[in-house]
Order: structure tokens, then sequence, then C-alpha cells
């Protein structure tokens, strides 16, 4: 018989109940009391089996959970709800908890609409540390939200850890489908039912705080469908309100959990945005949500008798909060911006072999990019499709909790034959670790591991041993400001290696700037990032003190290919065209000048539009000026056609470009392509002898992916950051300083050694003074190395 209000008899001999106080798809609550315990008021929650459960069924579980929710009651913590006892009462079991007065977050985000930074900076430092507590026991909630958090005048409680169990089993005997958790609030790995992890309450974690904080939560569709292909498919929605938290809510709602920001590095990022908001005034009018100790008590706000309206909704919106069934929709979630570095690293030394695509423009790129997508979202529609079949088959969205065996641990030193070492120092990486540059990026990776191996191996530098701590940037550039406070927070991370290209550059550097962090790119080119915004018109000045790079820049790529031109080409007239982007009017303002210097004619410059995909005016002023070669700064997708339709008009000279057009792509969509040059920033590791060793270390130490065109000078990025931690370690009496951070970007200023790409220093802008550049043409339809030499000095 089921307990009601009509029924004083006590539960399990001892419990009183007094009055209801909530109900839900899971069970009913009620305040009672302990009359072992001289009357102590407790909250009772009553669970409620699905029907259609046999008599075999049911006695089941019973027994399982009576025995597996005991395991909650060993959690003792001021942030998690305690668990007084687990019964059983007329064949259904019933949990007996501590009855906190107080209200939910939920409850607070509908009376008062969105809640200041700081307040729920606070909130989300009390939750990480229960969860602490929780993962530690093995111990994943896997429901977490606004409704299942309590606020009181002291206290932020997570509650429904006791019910988990009840739900897991109850899917699996009743043969629902019921998925486990709330989808608003499910990480993308829990709605394809992979076996649950802490990661799956840290994007909880992060979804509810994001509600808090802007009033909304991250992912909203119309139905449960829609809702699941958005956490699947989108990007949340940007923080606006955020400020400080949004780079945390970027972290924690990472969809891929092993890229997922870690327990310990959160709580790191919350403390330095409650550290900045206690020292400035906080900006949003509302108050704390914390109520007085004689407001009705709301032990499992979960089971609310009824939904209030959202204040933080009425602007679009007068129905209640939703449910996973009824939910409000937003469009137009912009996408992450199109990357500016190419999908593969090329194979240069071989022309026999197809070259891969190599400097592509970002803008351009939406074939490519669509076919990426594509592959990627074919796999998407099966797992998709997998969780939408079972979030149709159940009517309820309930969460269970779970005791998890594979927990995941915190970073790993790179390299196993060192021993673990007194001090522990990371190097970050930044780099596209997925997507369509996902080779490049975890050539990168790998490099830097190899580097840290290395010192760890050999120990270069006593007493410290070298970790890697690896972040995907997508290369999207709106996720460099989220890895840089990643790293920022940790404060093992002293340097930073990345990223690949120059859009993240410039959202990454600025904030590694602000914390006095060293950063030593092996890849970007973008001239700014070393001399300033004015550098093109002589004006040059160093934004980042803390910024370096192991490569050359679109400054040098255009008098290298004039004196190419000149000297070994023995080219006197050019015609100059660019697409009038910041990347070709470097190239050819750069070219143009070196060539009039070496006594070469410009007999014709010309801009043109990079969407325009008919030239036959331009070839006809190419013919008519006379010129044995077409200089052109750009990308592959312009300069293609512009070379194929000169050919077409009896134009036959060569064009040459920088490494936009040193592509794979310019080769299949361009037939006439034979005899065209091109400059790459760098130089094979084939052509010395350093270069040589470190890809045969590479290939021993047994990484699967290749290590691309910028593995060597990610080796030498890395290398850096350890010879720098070196003269700091010996500056400071052979032990590490304090503020090892800080320093870190001073001693690598000053250093000078023999890498795998050659003499490593930096200039006084940060950038490389071993500047090598390569020229390629194209042969028998494959990019094949002409030659390689060094930049002249600027």
């Amino acid at each position: 018989m089921r307990v009601t209000e009509q029924n004083p008899e006590l539960i399990a001999g001892r419990y009183q109940l007094v009055e209801r106080i909530g109900q839900g798809g899971m069970g009913r609550v009620w305040r009672g009391v302990d009359q072992q315990l001289f009357g102590r008021e407790v909250a009772v929650k009553e669970i409620l089996f699905p029907p259609g459960l046999d008599d075999d069924d049911r006695a089941a579980l019973l027994r399982r959970f009576i025995g597996e929710a005991r395991a909650a009651v060993t959690l003792s913590h001021p942030g998690i709800i305690t668990i007084h006892d687990v019964v059983e009462h007329d064949g259904a079991p019933v949990i007996v908890m501590e009855l906190v007065r107080g209200q939910s977050l939920a409850a607070a985000i509908r009376s008062q609409g969105r809640l200041p930074v700081q307040r729920v900076a606070e909130i989300g430092s009390a939750l990480l540390d229960a969860l602490a507590e929780a993962h530690g026991a093995r111990i994943v909630h896997r429901d977490i939200k606004p409704d299942n958090v309590l606020l009181t005048k002291d206290r932020v409680v997570l509650t429904d850890f006791g019910i988990a169990h009840l739900a897991d089993a109850t899917t699996r005997l009743s043969h629902s489908g019921t998925v486990i958790g709330t989808p608003q609030y499910m990480a993308p790995e829990q709605l394809e039912g992979k076996r649950p992890t802490p990661a799956n309450d840290l994007w909880a974690l992060g979804a509810t705080l994001y509600h808090a904080v802007e009033g909304r939560p991250p992912f909203d569709a119309e139905g449960l469908h829609a809702l699941a292909v958005a956490v699947f498919t989108r990007p949340h929605r940007p923080p606006v309100h955020a400020g400080p938290l949004a780079p945390l809510l970027d972290a924690l709602l990472t969809k891929d959990p092993a890229q997922r920001v870690e327990a310990a590095e959160a709580a790191g990022m919350l403390a330095s945005v409650l550290r900045s908001s206690s020292q400035a005034p906080q900006q949003a009018p509302q108050q704390a949500p914390d109520q007085a100790p004689d407001e009705a008590p709301d032990p499992v706000p979960d089971e609310a008798p009824e939904q209030a309206p959202d204040p933080a909704r009425s602007t679009t919106s007068s129905v209640p909060t939703p449910t996973v069934l009824d939910s409000g929709s937003v469009a137009g979630t912009p996408q992450g911006s199109v990357p500016d570095r190419p999908t593969e690293p090329p194979v240069p030394q071989a022309p026999a072999e197809e070259p891969v695509v190599h400097g592509t423009r970002p803008e351009t790129r939406h074939g490519q990019q669509a076919s990426a997508r594509g592959r990627t979202l074919t796999r998407r529609s099966v797992v998709l499709g997998a969780a939408l079949a079972t979030l149709a088959t159940g009517s309820v969205l309930t969460w269970t909790l779970t005791r998890d065996d594979d927990t995941r641990g915190g970073g790993r030193a790179a390299g196993s034959g060192a021993p673990a070492s007194s001090v522990t120092v990371v190097i970050g990486v930044d780099a596209p670790l997925s997507g369509g540059m996902s080779s490049m990026g975890v050539g990168i990776k790998n490099s830097a591991d190899l580097a840290a191996r290395t010192a760890n191996e050999s120990g270069h530098v006593p007493g410290v041993n070298f970790e890697i701590k690896a972040l995907d940037d997508g290369a999207d550039p709106a996720r460099g400001a989220s890895n840089a406070a990643r790293f920022v927070s940790d404060e093992k991370v002293l340097g930073v290696v990345g990223p690949l290209n120059s859009g993240v550059a410039k959202t990454l550097v600025a904030p590694l700037a602000q914390a006095n962090m060293a950063v030593v790119s092996p890849a970007n080119t973008d001239p700014v990032l070393t001399l300033g915004s004015g550098w093109a018109a002589g004006s040059t000045s160093r934004p980042y003190d803390t910024y370096f790079r192991t490569v050359a820049t679109d400054v040098d790529q255009g008098p290298f290919a004039a004196r190419y031109l000149h000297g070994d080409a023995k080219k006197t007239k050019l015609y100059v065209v660019d697409d009038a982007s910041a990347h070709g009017t470097a190239l050819s303002s750069r070219f143009a000048a070196e060539f009039t210097k070496l006594g070469g004619a410009v007999v014709g410059t010309e801009q043109v539009d990079p969407a325009e995909r008919a030239f036959e005016g331009l070839a006809t002023r190419v013919k008519s000026s006379g010129a044995d070669a077409v200089y052109f700064g750009g990308y592959y997708d312009t300069a293609a056609p512009i070379s194929q339709q000169l050919k077409q008009a009896g134009v036959n000279v060569p064009l040459m470009g920088g490494d936009g057009i040193f592509d794979q792509q310019y080769l299949t969509s361009n037939p006439k392509a034979e005899g065209d040059l091109a400059t790459n920033i760098g130089a094979p590791a084939e052509e010395s002898g350093a270069g040589q060793d470190f890809l045969a270390r590479y290939e021993k130490a047994g990484y699967p992916e290749a290590a691309g065109w910028y593995g060597p000078y990610a080796y030498d990025a890395t290398w850096s950051l350890i010879e720098a931690v070196k003269a700091v370690v010996a500056s400071n009496g052979g032990s590490l300083p304090d503020d090892a951070r800080a320093k870190l970007p001073q001693a690598v200023a000053g250093l000078s050694f023999d890498g795998v790409t050659g003499r490593v220093a930096f200039d006084g802008s940060g950038d490389t003074v071993n500047r090598r550049l390569t020229v390629y043409t194209v042969n028998g339809g494959s990019w094949a190395m002409v030659r390689g030499g060094s930049a002249a000095a600027r």
C-alpha cells in the first residue's frame, strides 16, 4: 500500500510523515520526523516504481536498490545532502535524508533572473568541492541541474544522490529505454549512452552554471529530438553575461570529454574568477538567492509540485520553465570560424608522391570543410539516431549514480623512462587536435611530447620532470581565450607551445601575456603578432614580449620569392597581383619592393576579387605587358583559375605565390599548373642531419601520426621552454623559484642553441633569427622542392 496523508503509520517503525512537500516522476517527498531521535525533522522520499513490472522484477529491483543506494550514505560532505537511512516500506524503497531549508537554484533563477557572476562562481566552487568528494568515492551523479542544487544561508547542497541506482536498474529491468539524465544538462556522450564518467558531471555543472549566470540553458530547442540534435551538433550559445566565467563555461561545455576541463583545473579557474570579482564591484543588479531559515523547506527540488514561469525567458515566451518535451528554441547559433591553416602536412622531399594540403585560405575552404563536416556528421547521425531512438521510447527522463572504475586521472609525465622528479613543470600545447587540421595539430602535440620525453630521459634539467598538457582549439579562434584561461589557472603550466594558426594566436596570446606566460609558436606567420599592426607602413612595435615563434613570417616570403625569381630564375619583368587580403597584400608589397631593389621591373600591378573566377581581362593585360612571370599574393582558390586562364590565353609564364598556394587543391583544380612556383615557410626536416635524427627518434617513439611539416618546429619550440626552465633553475641556485612563470619569457628571449631545425634564437620582436624558407615547383603534377635558404635581414 502506498504512503498517503491518510495513512499515518510509521515508516520503518520510526519515521512519522507530516506533510507532502513535492512529487515527481520518480517519487514523492514528505516532511517527517524521526521519533527515535527526539523528533528530528527529516525529508522522506518514497520511490515510485514504473508500472508494468512483474513480481520477480520488482523484488529484484528492490533488493538491488536497497543494497546499492546505501553507497550514497557513505558520502559525508557539507555540499552533499546527507542520507540518514534507506529502507523498504510496503514493497517500495524509501530514502530518509536531512531536511534542508532553502530554495533550489532553479527557483532562484525563476524568481530573480540571471544571478551575479560572483554568486555563480561561489555556487560553482562549492559544487566542484562536493563533486570532488563524490568522484573520489567513484560515484557519478549524472543529473546535476539547477533543480538539484539547494541554496541556504551558508551552504550550497547537491541533492538526489540516493535514487540513482534505482533509475539505472529500472531502465534495464523494465526495458523502457528511459534515458538517465536531463537532456538540457546532459553531455553528448551521456546522450549517446556511454558509460558514465566524472566528465559527465562536469558538463552538467557547466550547463547549470551557464543557466544561472545567463538566465537560460546553453541549449534550447523545440522538443526532445531537436534538443538532442543541438547538443550533439551545435556549439553552445556564446555567453553574454558571464564575464570572467565565460572561459570556464566554454571549457566545461567542450563536447569531447577527453578535452573537457577536469575538476582541479575548473576549481583553479573559479578561484581566479572569485579573486578578480572580489576586487571589483558586481555590475549585475540581482541579489544572492539565499532564503531565511523560516522559509518553506525544499529538500528535493526536483520533486517540486509545480513549475513557476521563468522571468529570464519571459521576453520570448510565456510558457513555464521548459521540460525535456517542451523547450524554447534559439536559431542562428554561430558556428566556429574556418581555420586559416591547411588540413595536412606536406611531404615536400619526394616529387613522385602526391603532396598534401598546405597553406589554404581561411574564407574559401568551404568545400573542404563541408566534406570533412559531412564525414563527421555521418558518424554522428548514426550515434544520434540511436540516442534519439532511446530517448523516444521513454516518457520520463531520470538519472542515476554509479561507481565507475574508469574515473579520469590527472596529467602524465612525458616519457616513461625517467623516474618522477621532485618538481613537475607542465608545458601547455595548444593545437587543433580535432577537425580538418588535426593531422598537423597532433603532429605538433606529439613532437612537443617527444621533446619532454627527451629532457626527462636525459635529466636535462636536474630535479625537474616535464609533462605535456595538450588542449584542442579546433583551429577556432573562439577557443583561444578559454584554452588560455585553462593554462593560466594551472599553476604548474609555465609556458605554452602553439597554436598552429594565427587566428587562434590572436585570441590566445593576449590573455597569456597578461599572465606573464611565455608562448612559442611553431607555425604562426602573421607579422602583426610580433611587429604590430603598423609594420607594413614601416612602424613596428612589439605587442607581446611573451610571444615568440620558431618559423619565418609573411614578411619574409615576398622578398625570398623576389630573390629567387631575379637571381635563380633570371626573370626581369614581373606582373604583380594580389587578392586584397592582409596576407596577399603583405606578400605582394614586400615582393615588389625587393624585386625593384634588385633591378627588376614591375610592369603591372593589380588587385582581384577573390570571389571572381573569370580572369580573361587580366590575362590580356599580362600578355600585353611583356611580363616573363606573374607573382600572386593570396590563396590557391584564386591563384588556380588565374594560372589556368593565363596559359589558355597564351601567356606561358610561371605564376609564383606564397604558402597560400602551396596546396594540393591548387594542383587538382588547375590542369595548367606545371612549372608554377610557391614558397613555403620553413625547411623539410630531411634536409639536415639534425632533422633526420629528429624523424628517426619520432618514429622510434611509436607515435601513430606523422610529425608533419610543423613537427620539428614544435620540437624546437618545446625545447626553447625546456632550456628557459633550465636557465631559470640555474640562476636560482639549482631550484625552481616560485615566480618561474614570470621569469620564463625573459629566459626564452636570451636563448641560443642548436635545434633540430637549425639555430634557435629570437630577435627583439620575438621572431626566429633562423628564418628558413623553401621554393617548390610543380613537376609532373606534384610539388617538388627546388631549393631552400634563409630570409635576408629585415
